[in-house]
């Protein structure tokens, strides 16, 4: 029996029509991936979000709406389990009171792992710009998706 590995990520969108995107590295590489992680034994989907906002970003977010559960077989890239991956809209309750980079891997300090924070523009985010295949998929949906009113 195959262990599943279930994730949970939050989409944050500001009023500029962009979204918060964490570049991290850890484990020898470096990765683009949006806010969240992995669940805890005994959590619920949005209490193991608001926990990873919190460690992520020191920041409480509200959970708005469910954007999108894995839909398709996944191999965890660093265990052998089944990935799940579930994504929420997310938007902050407080002030966002993080140093935002404008270029990526752009980490202060040393040693693993590291993290640091940008904000891409929504219509220019590209697949590309995330490493992961659930979360390049993810980008495909919010430009088939999101609406900029």
């Amino acid at each position: 029996m195959h262990p599943f590995n279930v994730r949970v990520y939050g989409l944050l969108i500001n009023e500029n029509h962009e979204i918060l995107i964490s570049d991290e590295q850890e484990y020898g590489m470096k990765f683009s991936k949006f806010p969240g992680g992995g669940l805890e034994f005994g959590e619920g989907l949005i209490d193991g979000l608001k926990r990873e906002f919190v460690e992520e970003c020191a920041m409480e977010v509200e959970v708005l709406k469910h954007f999108y559960t894995t839909d398709f077989f996944v191999k965890s890239l660093f265990h052998e389990a089944q990935l799940i991956s579930v994504y929420y809209i997310v938007k902050n309750t407080q002030p966002i009171n993080l140093t935002i980079k404008t270029i990526a891997f752009d980490f202060d300090g040393e040693g693993e792992p590291l993290q640091c924070f940008r904000w891409v523009k929504v219509n220019e985010l590209k697949k590309d710009d995330l490493t992961f295949p659930v979360d390049q998929h993810v980008v495909e949906l919010l430009h088939q998706h999101y609406e900029f009113s």
